[in-house]
């Protein structure tokens, strides 16, 4: 199921995806995949993130960390059983970030719907540090790494970590509208699945035509990628561990190897908080980008700065002011 990128197009339109959930990463993709892929009109496969549109090309040291679909007819084989399900999803959240993705989907499915879910890109870029870190990619403090990964000039899905690239949500955002036209593309909050997912669903339902009746039997309770620690620093050796990778993708049931994951190598913890330089860089580069996407949808999104609040900095070290910060050159 997994190779190598050719270059590749799908043509069968009759078994293609046609609704596409694109992100952002950390953004809470996993919950609505989960919760859609429970309702009896619409069909995901179990890799929830095949990426075949991105066409990944990761880094030797990134490549045994993706999973992802590189052939024509692996990705085709997904969607075998998906027939008579007038919708069918793929849930890769590399394709907000990747305008070659959404220019492929809109070559091959141009009357695919798409669902974008955003989030404080602040606390979007730590809670994917967070991730990344008890999985054993990166060992570093979060403004280091966020630095470092920033002033590289090589970039890419597998390649870099890409914490402030995807987060810049106005061209990503943009982009879709522009392909598919207004009327094709929904954009959701995090915090909107979090009040009320079942209104999201309902939303959802409406613009897919859909029947809405079996919302109410979602099971809407459980909490996908919710935050947690490794259990010591043997659990992110063998998380970053190509072997140790190989095995729980490979030998076990997926279910079993993501029950593993969360009930051995990992524990309930609280999150740790943000280191208050990494805060201000991190705000310094979005703030326009939210004031552009606020005039581009014609509303405010006080959800994108929930980082901002007076009160959640209050509970951390004094942050410095952001007058007169320098952001560090990437040349």
């Amino acid at each position: 199921m997994i190779s190598r990128p050719r270059t590749a197009s799908c043509t069968a339109t009759a078994t293609l995806p046609n609704l596409f959930i694109v992100g952002a990463v950390k953004c809470g993709t996993t919950s609505l995949y989960a919760y859609l892929r429970q309702h009896p009109q619409i069909f995901f496969p179990e890799m929830k993130e095949p990426h075949f549109y991105t066409r990944p090309q990761p880094a030797p040291e990134q490549a045994h960390l993706i999973q992802y679909v590189a052939d024509a007819d692996d990705y085709a084989k997904l969607y075998a059983h998906a027939g008579g399900y007038p919708w069918r999803g793929d849930a890769s959240p590399s394709y907000l970030w990747s305008a070659q993705a959404a220019q492929r989907i809109r070559a091959d499915v141009p009357q695919a719907r798409i669902l974008i879910l955003l989030r404080d890109p602040v606390q979007r870029a730590y809670s994917q540090y967070l991730m990344d870190f008890r999985e054993g990619v990166v060992n570093d403090d979060f403004y280091t790494i966020l630095l470092r990964d920033w002033q590289r000039p090589d970039k890419g899905w597998g390649v870099s970590q890409l914490y402030v690239e995807l987060g810049q949500y106005l061209d990503q955002v943009r982009r879709y509208r522009e392909l598919f036209g207004p009327e094709q593309v929904r954009i959701y909050l995090l915090e909107e699945l979090k009040r009320d997912a079942r209104a999201v669903l309902l939303d959802i339902a409406d613009f897919l035509g859909i029947d809405p009746a079996p919302i109410d039997g979602i099971d809407l309770h459980l909490a996908h990628n919710a935050h947690r620690q490794p259990r010591g620093e043997w659990a992110r050796r063998l998380a970053a561990s190509p072997w140790s990778r190989y095995i729980g993708e490979h030998l076990f049931p997926q279910r079993w190897g993501e029950y593993l994951w969360q009930h051995v190598f990992l524990r309930a913890g609280k999150k740790p908080p943000m280191d208050p330089r990494a805060r201000a860089f991190l705000q310094r580069l979005y703030e326009p980008e939210i004031r552009g996407l606020e005039k581009l949808l014609g509303r405010p999104l006080p959800e994108l700065r929930l980082s901002w609040q007076r009160e959640e900095r209050a509970a951390e070290p004094r942050q410095e002011s952001m007058e007169g910060l320098e952001l560090p050159d990437r040349s």
